[in-house]
């Protein structure tokens, strides 16, 4: 798997991106064998800015007019239950003609771009460590779930019945927890902590033996104040409660240098560090070692890095608000389905995209509050200064999706593998679903036992597949050059971002970077003759069909080979957008 990365505006130290990956192969003359029709026989008839997806799971056919029109042609594998690994296919004309039956270049996943220098540039390093110890605490919950070695032991309460609650303990009185601070053995450090602030929502608890020059009494209120009333609000508004198995009414929130040392010194400056971490075994397991509680683990200040990298407190300020949120997210996702609906935990790749989801409306909370020029460093800059630690990272990691859309699977992925561009994929999905179906879908898909796929086509009350006909489209669509956005019908565009201004921007900042290759990462390849190429299940390729104004019709056949139907459980299908004239 190709790997790629983070930042944005004038906030960027240039981060990771491998090119689309793209071989030339020839074009066999069209094929006289015109196959089954995919779906109705007869012309798909699409006016301008219309669309259609059609099965091909038992045909391989699409006859669209002609007569001069111009489509984008979208063929995919809609499915969230096959092997992770690409999937050879044909496409191409088998009746009508096109504009220019010329040799195209054809998607290819076997050669991947050489850059010189480092494979991954700094800027993306710093998030590595944090990535791949939330990824794995995250997959060893869900299997220890699946395999019934953790069962959550609090007895589930209805919605709106009444719960007896614990007294909030007082201001500086001293609690013991138990800290992970090992992952390999899997080791706990009891810890006494302070109880430093109380708000409606969190409690802030210090560890005793947090380094010296940390917070001050000012610093430590205003950062529980933050974190009170305005981070966790947030994330309860978008989706929903989490569970309450200790019955205190609040989360709470641990500060402890043991999380400082889980990052090696070492590693500081080359791979980041442990930002912060949600831990199911408080929620799910018996064990003396859980809390029993709901818990976010985070940094203490340590400015003379007595422990590991050296934090100030506004270091932390700036970094740990986004990875609480994501966190937060994942703790509530959990408990939702584990110990409030007694299912599965949600599938790594789903999961991960709300937690991404989650950063991002912190960073639309600043630009709602720092509309522009407001709040900004350079007046040209798209998001505001306070948006930066949200947004960065989701900027570069969808930016480099885009430019592999047939490799990185939007559904086949866990937080057990590695790689950013997945993760930019699953962002622009539940965004795209939050725009389309109301923000409101997100607390149905995490107050659910169901998962993957099956959780959004009932969260969203249709099939999975139509929703990702029309995903694949809006990838494209949106924000179309020359055609005013509120053109453009609702599915096929995204109503909170617009995705060709921010990618010009990352490509403008960029420096003239090779990972940053164009200012809009996807091309469209052309379709003519017979092309064959492969794609990843839950993955889509780009065309671009353009007839002769002398045809009345044009024909497309997508298959396994010309006239031969791909297995239905890949659920193939084509999504065709009519475009404008001249675009």
């Amino acid at each position: 798997m190709r790997v790629r990365g983070p930042g944005l505006v004038p906030l960027v130290a240039c981060i990771v991106l491998l090119a689309a990956c793209q071989s030339d192969k020839p074009v066999a003359p069209p094929p006289t064998n015109s196959g089954t029709p995919c779906g109705a026989a007869g012309t798909t008839q699409l006016g301008v800015l219309e669309r259609a997806t059609i099965a091909c799971t038992a045909g391989t056919t699409v006859t669209l007019q002609g007569g001069g029109a111009s489509y984008l042609i979208v063929p995919q594998f809609a499915t969230g239950n096959a092997v992770n690994r690409a999937v050879s296919y044909t496409i191409g004309i088998v009746g009508g003609a096109s504009a220019a039956l010329v040799p195209a270049a054809g998607p290819s996943l076997n050669v991947a771009p050489q850059f010189p220098g480092p494979a991954i540039p700094p800027g993306i390093t710093r998030r590595t460590r944090q990535l791949a110890f939330d990824a794995r605490l995250m997959e060893e919950a869900r299997e220890k779930v699946r395999s019934g070695a953790w069962r959550p032991s609090a007895r589930r309460v209805a919605p709106g019945a009444a719960v007896a609650r614990v007294t909030v303990p007082a201001v500086e009185s001293v609690r013991k927890f138990h800290v992970l601070s090992s992952e390999t053995p899997v080791q706990f450090t009891a810890v006494g902590a302070r109880l430093s602030y109380v708000g409606t929502n969190i409690l802030l608890y210090v560890d005793t033996l947090a380094p010296a020059n940390g917070f001050t009494s000012d610093q430590l209120n205003a950062f529980g104040l933050l974190f009170d009333q305005t981070l966790y609000p947030i994330d309860f508004d978008a989706f929903g409660s989490p569970s309450d198995i200790d019955q205190n009414g609040h989360l709470i929130v641990l500060l402890s240098p043991i999380v400082n040392a889980l990052t090696p010194t070492s590693s500081c400056a080359t791979q980041g560090f442990v930002g912060g971490f949600f831990e199911g075994f408080d929620l799910a397991s018996t064990d003396t070692s859980s809390n029993q509680g709901e818990i976010f683990y985070s940094l203490v200040p340590d400015p003379s890095a007595t422990v590991s990298c050296a934090h100030t407190v506004a270091d932390l300020l700036g970094e740990t608000p986004a990875t609480f949120l994501h966190e937060l997210q994942h703790l509530i996702d959990f408990s939702q389905h584990v110990v409030a609906h007694g299912g599965q935990p949600e599938i790594g790749w789903l999961d991960e995209g709300m937690s991404i989801v989650a950063e991002e409306l912190g960073s639309l909370y600043y630009e709602n509050k720092f509309p522009p020029p407001l709040g900004r460093t350079s007046p040209a800059q798209l998001f505001p200064d306070s948006s930066q630690g949200f947004v960065s990272g989701l900027l570069f990691d969808s930016y480099s999706y885009l430019l592999e859309t047939d490799t990185a699977t939007v559904t086949l992925h866990s937080d057990a593998d590695g790689g950013l561009a997945w993760r930019g994929g699953d962002w622009l999905l539940a965004r795209w679903l939050g725009d389309v179906k109301g923000i409101g879908i997100y607390k149905s898909l995490i107050e659910s036992n169901l998962t993957g796929t099956a959780n959004i086509a009932n969260a969203a009350g249709e099939p999975f597949d139509a929703l990702f006909g029309d995903f694949s489209l809006a990838l494209y669509t949106d924000s179309l050059p020359g055609t005013p956005k509120s053109a453009i019908p609702l599915r096929n565009r995204f109503a909170v971002r617009n995705l060709r201004r921010m990618y010009q921007r990352l490509f403008d900042t960029s420096g003239g970077s090779s990972f940053f290759p164009r200012p809009f990462p996807i091309i469209t390849v052309p379709l003519a003759g017979s092309i064959s190429a492969s794609m990843v299940p839950g993955t889509m390729s780009f065309y671009r069909l353009d007839t002769a104004s002398g045809s009345s019709t044009v024909t497309i056949d997508f298959g396994s080979t010309p006239g031969v139907a791909l297995t239905d459980a890949l659920h193939p299908q084509l999504s065709i957008f009519r475009i404008p004239p001249g675009s």
